[in-house]
């Protein structure tokens, strides 16, 4: 974690009228603009992207450190710590969309953030058969080695929730409150036996927040940002778990359904998506593990399916771009952001180089843009 004068810069920054997380974020890019970035002029202070004068003059006057403190003081004393996007415990597929929070509170294990996980969603009045599909799915996903991650919400989630609990599994409950506020009431001791089983409950809304509505549409690009795929037991067309499908594929993770009823609303939602083709028909487990390009353990972990590097591609005529992608992916997968540096290309002239490899069968894609030879 960084030291105790970044977090307190990176928590002022939050606190700065107008200035957004997409700004802060670039602050956060470097260790030395963290620290320093209270101590810039003002014509370096306008040398970063989209930073104007009043923004400048934000940060230059900004003389809050007695809020910084209180908050910092406050988190300790609520048992919870605030993670940053600078901290190695901040969840590497959240950052990749397109608007990661800088900063959450958390409570519980840091290394449940990092793990493969997958979204389990749906509504809060569900039917007996979404309740059944949702502890039998969860459970079963979690005894797997995947985390659940969902929004602690009454219905699917909650249940989700429990289903992983009882198998022994680990999960993430988001929230749409502040972390010393949990919502609904009624799961303050589901969250206790989630902090207690290794898992991990957070939330980017400040301590106190009340879960305002407008929350929880914010809170579910979370939900769908930490995890590899979202899979939506029941939803009807319109509400929060549509929304976090949406956003799903918005972040290129995988989205899943299970069937229903055409009499059943509740479920019209998940059958309009699998009509649409852009959620995959779920009836067993294994079909959210193929797709996932994750595999079995036998003592039940689940682990990234270690694809041979075949010697294919040497055996062909490609450009000198298309044989430096493969020589870096012979030795590991990688995500595009992160090739793109490694080869300093862009990332639009990768895709390209990309595209003709996959078309090659050379090359194969999985979620969050993460490429790796056939």
């Amino acid at each position: 974690m960084q030291n105790k004068n970044s977090l307190r810069n990176i928590v002022a920054l939050s606190l700065v009228p107008g200035l957004g997380a997409h700004k802060i974020r670039q602050f956060t890019r470097s260790a030395e603009h963290i620290e320093k970035v209270f101590s810039y002029s003002k014509r370096k202070l306008r040398t970063f992207d989209n930073i104007g004068e009043a923004t400048a003059l934000g940060i230059l006057t900004f003389d809050g450190w007695n809020e910084v403190d209180n908050i910092l003081n406050k988190t300790e004393k609520a048992g919870a710590k605030i993670i940053t996007i600078c901290d190695p415990e901040y969840p590497e597929l959240l950052k990749q969309i397109y608007s990661p929070p800088v900063l959450f509170w958390m409570k519980g294990n840091p290394e449940a953030l990092n793990m493969p996980s997958i979204a389990v969603i749906g509504t809060r009045n569900p039917s007996l058969y979404g309740k059944k599909q949702a502890a039998k799915l969860s459970g079963e996903l979690a005894t797997e080695g995947l985390c659940i991650v969902s929004g602690l919400a009454y219905g699917i989630d909650g249940i989700a929730h429990q289903a992983t609990l009882d198998a022994g599994g680990t999960t993430v409950a988001v929230l749409g409150s502040g972390i010393d506020n949990i919502y609904p009431h009624k799961h303050v001791p589901i969250v206790k036996e989630i902090i207690k089983s290794g898992g991990a409950v957070i939330s980017e809304f400040p301590l106190g927040a009340k879960p305002d509505a407008g929350n929880f549409p914010v809170r579910n690009r979370i939900v769908s940002g930490m995890s590899l795929g979202v899979l939506v037991i029941e939803s009807g067309m319109q509400g929060g778990s549509m929304i976090t499908a949406e956003l799903g594929l918005d972040q290129n993770r995988e989205v899943f359904a299970i069937p229903h009823n055409l009499d059943n609303l509740s479920g019209s939602g998940g059958n309009y998506l699998i009509k649409r083709g852009t959620a995959k028909l779920v009836q067993v487990v294994d079909d959210v593990l193929v797709e996932l390009s994750l595999t079995r353990h036998q003592e039940n972990v689940v682990q990234e399916t270690e694809f041979p590097k075949k010697q294919k591609w040497r055996e062909l005529e490609l450009d000198k771009l298309s044989s430096s992608i493969c020589e870096v992916l012979e030795t590991k997968s990688m995500q595009i952001d992160d090739l793109s540096d490694h080869l300093n290309v862009p990332t639009s002239q990768l895709l390209v180089a990309l595209l003709q490899l996959e078309m090659a069968d050379i090359v194969q894609q999985q979620a969050g843009k993460i490429f790796d030879l056939k």
